[in-house]
């Protein structure tokens, strides 16, 4: 683990004025911004992906000045949303037409050559056939009976919420958490990524639950099966007609360029329809966002939902911590167990110390690259500065839900096991 180190003083080469510097970090000056963002974030390369990420960003911006002028974002259909369905509609009826087409050419031609155009329909529509999610089988899933303490945490938050808990919790290694539906029943799945919950203080621990639940409440119309599940149709679709990739002198080039020019119009119309769907629903993710922001604040307090935040804009300091521990345990070889052992053991409190090092002049510098950049989670996500403000408008709000130290040694003690398991995969796979 590395520790806090020594500050300096210099004067900023744009302004004059003194700034403090941190060696580990990037230094800046506060007063002019001089070299707030040195590495802007890549960029994804393309026409239709910036163009959606600036459209992802004006929906934020209009959904925050609506609040800002007393508007309501309470969850509800819209317009844009019941299109949204309607066309997820056409989609799953296609899947049955040639799910029909199959069946009508292998019944008219059994025993001839017409089953061979229905054995095909038939398979291609059960490759585009709604499905429904199981469990994760590679990272630990928890039952009640495994975290009585940690469901009943995540109860009190539903109630407040407004809805009901989960049916199980995974745990995984990724700097997030989400939620999820599962089986046929539609049975609730929480995952919690431990390298971020571990950073986390208990009263935040509570608004990223807060958040999380607050995804069952808020009309994210994406997320509903029959959207979600068109989404997954017309992937598959644009999959199957993907360019065909083939060798120069091969015998079959000729007849693979003559299907990759047959394949420009329906991949091009089937891009078209995912762009429709994708801009039907973007509204509505966004203010799900917003709206799940609110339960945070609601369930854990508003201080406790922007310092959230402020964890989600260091998120790539944790991933280097996590691949420099990788490295250490690398280095120590295979036959030095012992050493790994130590690593992993002591994987998750390093990690937290790492992070609780991170100077506020840091903090400060990512917000604001944050707001050059765009930053957010992913581009159906509100740019995290607006989000930040958002959670600004209107009085602070105080915590619904409360912890304390007993509660959360118990939870700390039922996620024990789930907690090395995902150290060791860490360690072992790399990250």
């Amino acid at each position: 683990m590395h520790t806090a180190a020594a500050e300096t003083v210099q004067p900023c080469p744009e302004c004059g004025t003194e700034i403090r510097t941190d060696a580990r970090f990037t230094t800046w000056c506060a007063a002019c911004d001089w070299n707030v963002d040195p590495e802007r974030a890549e960029e994804k390369r393309g026409r239709l992906a910036r163009a959606r990420r600036a459209q992802a960003r004006r929906h934020g911006e209009r959904l925050l000045a609506e609040l800002s002028a007393g508007g309501n974002l309470s969850a509800h259909r819209d317009t844009s949303s019941l299109l949204a369905v309607a066309l997820s509609l056409v989609v799953h009826a296609l899947t049955l037409a040639v799910t029909a087409g199959g069946v009508w050419f292998l019944v008219t031609g059994w025993g001839g050559w017409g089953m061979i155009p229905g054995i095909f329909l038939l398979a291609l529509a059960w490759s585009l056939r709604p499905r429904f999610d199981g469990l994760p089988k590679d990272t630990p899933v928890l039952r009640r009976a495994d975290a009585p303490e940690l469901f009943a945490l995540v109860d009190e938050i539903a109630r407040v919420a407004g809805t009901r808990g989960v049916d199980a919790i995974a745990v995984d290694n990724r700097i997030n958490a989400s939620v999820a539906s599962y089986g046929v029943r539609g049975r609730r799945l929480l995952t919690l990524g431990l390298p971020l919950w571990e950073a986390l203080t208990p009263q935040q621990r509570i608004a990223l639950l807060g958040h999380e639940m607050g995804h069952y409440v808020n009309g994210d119309t994406r997320h509903g099966r029959v959207v979600a599940a068109a989404f997954r149709s017309l992937i598959t679709w644009h999959y199957y007609f993907e360019p065909v990739d083939h060798e120069p002198l091969d015998d079959t080039g000729a007849l693979t360029l003559l299907l990759n020019v047959l394949y420009v119009l329906p991949r091009l119309l089937v891009r078209g329809i995912l762009t429709l769907l994708d801009q039907l629903t973007l509204r509505a993710t966004q203010r799900a966002e917003y709206l799940a922001d609110r339960v945070a604040a609601r369930t854990g307090s508003t201080e406790a939902a922007l310092e959230l935040m402020d964890h989600l804009l260091i998120a790539d300091s944790a991933a280097v911590t996590l691949r420099r521990e990788v490295n250490l345990a690398a280095l120590s070889g295979p036959r030095r167990t012992g050493a790994s052992a130590d690593l992993t053991d002591g994987l998750w409190e390093r990690l937290a110390a790492d992070l609780a090092s991170v100077p506020d002049h840091e903090r400060d510098r990512q917000r604001r690259a944050g707001v050059l950049r765009g930053h957010s989670v992913d581009d159906s996500h509100p740019p995290t500065h607006l989000r930040h403000a958002c959670l600004l408008i209107g009085e602070p709000v105080p915590p619904a839900v409360t912890t304390d130290t007993e509660r959360e040694h118990r939870i700390t003690g039922e996620l024990a096991v789930a907690r090395a398991r995902v150290a060791r995969q860490i360690i072992r796979d790399g990250y």
